[in-house]
């Protein structure tokens, strides 16, 4: 093909990408039958913003259907999406939310840390991480033995109670206190969620980091970061939240 019509072709292919990104604001390339073009246009929003009310449920449950549409229209007008793959828009939307939008009125306070939420729920549940098989005994004793966390594990922090959120509960201003929030996937394929507090997240968190210490050096590590008056009442309540942790597949097992 002459350079001359490479050229050609490649603009034709920006402007028609440039109109199915924006219709409204974007002439169609001339030579096109508006009919044909308009399938293009729904079939490529329609998609997108299927994806997305199937990936953030709550979040759009949120939002009138004007603004929910402005919201989307937004992310695929403004945002250059690094993955060609429809799994992955929902991450392309969050970052497309952490990093390119500016915040409008009509979004909520907690939009943000709740699209996070969702994403987890969803990224859990299509991830193709599995357990360890090698080197790590999954009826180990946490405590005594060195605790691994299962890799399909996910320790999280927001300021928002994101779990509790949806029509009808939705905080103009978070709580005093953190929520921390386990979400996981379990051996049967299931996305779960704990709710914990501050010394469960260190816990897991001295866990993830850890490669050779037992789970009673680290629960003795955290009874110190405390200033637990009693170290054995942290020893021992961390050692149930352990043994659980490993019945709920929160633990992948014990290093071999």
């Amino acid at each position: 093909m002459p350079e001359s019509a490479t050229g050609e072709l490649k603009l034709l292919q920006q402007r028609f990408t440039n109109h199915v990104r924006n219709p409204a604001e974007v002439s169609a390339p001339d030579g096109i039958e508006g009919r044909r073009m308009k399938i293009y246009n729904d079939l490529i929003y329609n998609n997108i913003e299927g994806f997305l009310s199937g990936g953030f449920p709550v979040l759009r449950s949120l939002y009138r259907n004007e603004d929910w549409h402005r919201l989307v229209r937004d992310f695929v007008v403004s945002y250059r999406c690094v993955s060609p793959y429809f799994l992955e828009i929902s991450q392309e939307f969050l970052n497309f939310l952490m990093h390119s939008r500016e915040p409008t009125p009509v979004d909520p306070p907690f939009a943000l840390e709740l699209a996070h939420y969702e994403w987890v729920e969803l990224a859990l549940d299509v991830s193709t991480q599995e357990f360890p098989q090698d080197g790590v005994d999954p009826e180990g004793d946490p405590v005594e033995g060195i605790p691994v966390i299962s890799p399909l594990a996910m320790n999280l922090q927001y300021r928002f109670p994101v779990h509790e959120i949806g029509p009808g509960r939705e905080p103009d201003e978070p709580p005093a206190q953190p929520t921390f929030l386990v979400v996981y996937r379990n051996r049967e394929e299931r996305v779960r969620f704990l709710e914990a507090n501050a010394a469960t997240a260190r816990l897991l968190e001295l866990v993830a980091e850890n490669e050779e210490r037992s789970g009673r050096d680290l629960l003795e590590q955290l009874a110190a970061e405390m200033n637990a008056e009693s170290v054995t009442s942290v020893v021992d309540f961390g050692a149930r939240m352990l043994n659980e942790f490993l019945e709920q597949d929160v633990l992948a097992g014990c290093r071999r």
